[in-house]
C-alpha cells in the first residue's frame, strides 16, 4: 500500500492534522465549545468556495476565513455562547453564502474544475502533492507547539475562569489564541475530511477521551492518539474498499471509537470526573464539561 506516493503523501499529511485535531479537540469538548467547531467548518466552506469564485488559491480562503472568525471568537469570549439561536442563525447566513459562492465557481468553471468544490465538502487527502502534504504537516506541528505553549494556563481559564483571572491568567487573550488555533487547524483539517466531516475529527475523539480518563495529560493524550489511530485506520479502509472515500472512513472509525467509550461509559456507571492540574495554579475539579469547577485549598 505504501508504495504509492499519494498514499505516503495522505499518512504523512494526515498522520499530523489528526494530531493537532485530536489534540485541540479535547480542549474543544473540555470547554464546551464544539458548537465553535461547527461554526468554523462552516467559515471554512464559504472561505475556500469564496476564493475560488475569486480565481485564488483555495487555502488563502480558509486560512483567512477560519483564522479572523476565530479571532472574533476568541474575542467575544464567553459572550460566544450566550445566544445560540443568535450565532446559529449567523452561521446558517454563512453556510448560504458558501453556497451562493459554490454557484458562482461552478457555473464559471468547466466540469473538471468543478471537482475542486466537491473537495472542499468531503476533502482530497489522497490527491495531496508532497509539498501540499509537506506543508499539512508542518502547519500541524506548529499548531500543537502552540498548543502545549499554552495548555496549563488554557486548562485552568477553561474549568474557572474567574479564579483564572484572579491568579494573573490572560483569560481572554488565552481564548483569542486559543481560536487562532483551532482556526488554522480548521482551515488544515478541511483539506484532509472536508468541510462536512470536519467536527467529526475535532469533536469524536475529544469527546471519547473525556468518558476514558479524567486525568487532564492523559485524556489529551488518549484524544490526539485515537484521532490518529483514526486517520491510520480511516485511510486503510478506504484503500482497500475501492467505494469508500477517505474522509467518510476516517470519521467513520473515530465516530466508533466515540461509541466504544460511551459503551463503555455505560456499563460502568460513571461519567466524565474529576479534572486536575498541579504545580503553579490550585488545584481544579470539575464533574462534567463545561461544569462550575470547584477550587481547592
Amino acid at each position: 500500500m505504501l508504495g504509492h506516493e499519494f498514499l505516503r503523501n495522505a499518512y504523512l499529511a494526515g498522520t499530523f492534522v489528526a494530531l493537532a485535531c485530536g489534540a485541540i479537540g479535547w480542549f474543544v469538548v473540555l470547554r464546551a465549545q464544539v458548537f465553535a467547531g461547527d461554526a468554523l467548518s462552516h467559515v471554512a466552506f464559504a472561505g475556500a468556495l469564496g476564493a475560488a469564485a475569486l480565481g485564488i488559491d483555495i487555502r488563502l480562503g480558509l486560512f483567512a476565513a477560519t483564522l479572523v472568525v476565530g479571532a472574533g471568537l476568541g474575542g467575544l469570549g464567553e459572550r460566544a455562547r450566550a445566544d445560540d439561536v443568535v450565532i446559529g442563525t449567523v452561521f446558517a447566513w454563512v453556510l448560504g453564502l458558501g453556497a451562493l459562492f459554490l454557484s458562482i465557481f461552478v457555473s464559471g468553471s468547466s466540469g473538471a474544475d468543478g471537482t475542486a468544490a466537491v473537495r472542499v465538502l468531503f476533502g482530497s487527502i489522497l490527491g495531496l502533492s508532497g509539498g501540499e502534504a509537506r506543508l499539512a504537516a508542518a502547519v500541524a506541528i506548529v499548531a500543537c507547539a502552540a498548543l502545549t505553549a499554552i495548555a496549563r494556563p488554557l486548562l485552568l481559564s477553561s474549568l474557572d475562569p474567574e479564579v483564572a483571572r484572579g491568579l494573573g491568567v490572560p483569560v481572554r487573550a488565552l481564548g483569542i489564541v486559543f481560536f487562532l488555533i483551532l482556526g488554522a487547524v480548521a482551515a488544515e483539517a478541511t483539506q484532509a475530511v472536508g468541510a462536512l466531516l470536519l467536527l467529526g475529527l475535532l469533536a469524536a475523539p475529544g469527546g471519547a477521551a473525556r468518558l476514558l480518563t479524567d486525568r487532564p495529560w492523559l485524556g489529551l493524550g488518549l484524544s490526539a492518539a485515537i484521532a490518529v489511530g483514526s486517520m491510520w485506520l480511516g485511510l486503510f479502509l478506504s484503500y482497500a474498499i475501492d467505494s469508500l472515500p477517505a474522509g467518510t472512513a476516517v470519521i467513520g472509525v473515530a465516530t466508533a471509537a466515540f461509541l466504544l467509550a460511551a459503551l463503555r461509559d455505560r456499563l460502568r456507571g460513571a461519567g466524565p470526573g474529576r479534572v486536575r492540574t498541579s504545580g503553579r495554579y490550585p488545584t481544579v475539579t470539575a464533574n462534567a464539561p463545561g461544569a462550575g469547577a470547584r477550587i481547592e485549598a
